[in-house]
C-alpha cells in the first residue's frame, strides 16, 4: 500500500506565497496603471497627429506589459498560487487603453 502524498500547496501557506508571487506581478503592471493615466489625462488637438501617435504607441506599451502579465501568470506556480482576479487586472488597463485610442478625436 502507498503512502499518502501530502499536498505541496498548505492553505497556511498560500497566503504568504500570494504576496511573494503578487508584489512583483504588482509592480510589473505599473507602467501599464501609469500609462493608462498618460492616456486618460493627454488631449489632442485636432490636428496635432504628433501627439495622436504619442498616445497610440502608449497604448501599444499597455498592451506589450499587459501580455507580459499575462503571461507570467500563466506560469505553473501562478496558476496555483494566484487567483484569477489577477487576470481581470491587465484585461482592465487592455481596456481602457483600447477605448482611449478608439475614442481618440
Amino acid at each position: 500500500m502507498r503512502p499518502r502524498r501530502e499536498s505541496i500547496d498548505l492553505p497556511e501557506d498560500r497566503g504568504c506565497l500570494q504576496w511573494v508571487l503578487g508584489v512583483p506581478l504588482g509592480l510589473l503592471y505599473l507602467p501599464a496603471v501609469y500609462f493608462c493615466v498618460l492616456l486618460l489625462v493627454a488631449e489632442a488637438d485636432p490636428g496635432d497627429d504628433r501627439m495622436r501617435a504619442d498616445m497610440r504607441s502608449g497604448a501599444h506599451a499597455v498592451y506589450a506589459v499587459c501580455l507580459i502579465g499575462l503571461l507570467v501568470c500563466l506560469l505553473p506556480v501562478y496558476r496555483r498560487t494566484m487567483n484569477r482576479w489577477w487576470y481581470a487586472l491587465p484585461m482592465l488597463l487592455a481596456a481602457v487603453a483600447w477605448v482611449r485610442i478608439a475614442t481618440l478625436r
